[in-house]
């Protein structure tokens, strides 16, 4: 069995100061709100500095003792995992979200970041422009790839990753949840990922991205998903292990391979934290 990794690491700028607040039953929730620049390279081979903004939530203890650390401004280091959660709004309509659930908070020492440029944007935020935003994802496939092309003949291919994670809740009862990303990758690596079939086991690095639209109704929609510079297939080694190689088209198999996270906090987030509004900002 392989083992499922779902991680994302986040260097940032605060954009506003932290909130702290409780659930009805006592629960401390701090959410951070940070942004910085990507640098991407584009289709014509230019690179570019592209902007994002994410909010992590903090939990419990760690979530009160940072509460008076974090102000605007300050440049803070996150180490999380993404965190899916679907329910129904009141018009009955099925809803999503991925979420960041920050395990790791540090301030960065502002000495440190000397010569490190900021940009502003037209809220007056800053927006560090040496930032760190960067996904690790293992899991399976839920459905086969699909690949399109743009109007410029660029190749995109869409999958989505299930990553399973155990947990014990608070009466140290073992449950299961599984979370869904979704992910794009562009160009070549795009054509090579169109392989990939339903129940594939993969490995992901990539970048965390929101996407905004306006469905047919003119209702504007919302989006999380990861852009991936990076896929790896993985198939199984000797001993039930995993190993990795290059994703090549007569390498794809369709045998499925259950990943999961092992984590060991008694905190069920979804009973503690229902969904309040479509997007986190």
């Amino acid at each position: 069995m392989a083992r499922g990794l779902n991680r994302i690491l986040l260097v940032g700028t605060l954009t506003q100061n932290p909130e702290l607040r409780y659930t009805p039953s006592g629960l401390a929730i701090l959410e951070i709100n940070l942004a910085g620049n990507d640098h991407v390279i584009g289709d014509d081979g230019q690179a570019r500095d592209l902007a994002w903004y994410h909010r992590a939530t903090v939990f419990g203890k760690v979530a009160e003792n940072l509460a008076n650390q974090l102000t605007a401004g300050i440049p803070v280091f996150i180490d999380g995992v993404l965190n899916y959660r679907s329910w129904e709004n009141q018009e009955g309509q099925r809803r999503s979200s991925l979420d960041i659930k920050a395990i790791r908070v540090e301030v960065l020492s502002m000495d440190s970041r000397k010569g490190e440029a900021t940009v502003t944007d037209s809220r007056g935020q800053h927006r560090i422009k040496n930032a760190l935003n960067e996904v690790t994802l293992i899991g399976n496939l839920t459905r086969d790839s699909e690949l399109r092309y743009t109007p410029s003949n660029s190749a995109v291919t869409r999958f989505s990753v299930a990553v399973n994670e155990r947990f014990r809740d608070r009466n140290g009862v073992d449950q299961e949840r599984t979370h869904y990303v979704d992910v794009n990758v562009w160009r070549d690596l795009a054509e090579i990922a169109a392989e990939l079939k339903k129940g594939d086991p993969v490995f992901v690095v990539g970048r965390l991205v929101n996407d905004s639209w306006q469905d047919q109704e003119g209702n504007r929609r919302y989006a999380t998903r990861v852009e991936g510079s990076r896929v790896e297939f993985l198939t199984r080694g000797p001993g039930g292990g995993a190993r990795t190689q290059p994703i090549n088209a007569e390498d794809v198999k369709t045998d499925t391979v259950r990943t999961e996270v092992v984590q060991t906090s008694q905190l069920d987030i979804d009973e503690e934290f229902p969904p309040e509004e479509d997007l986190p900002f």
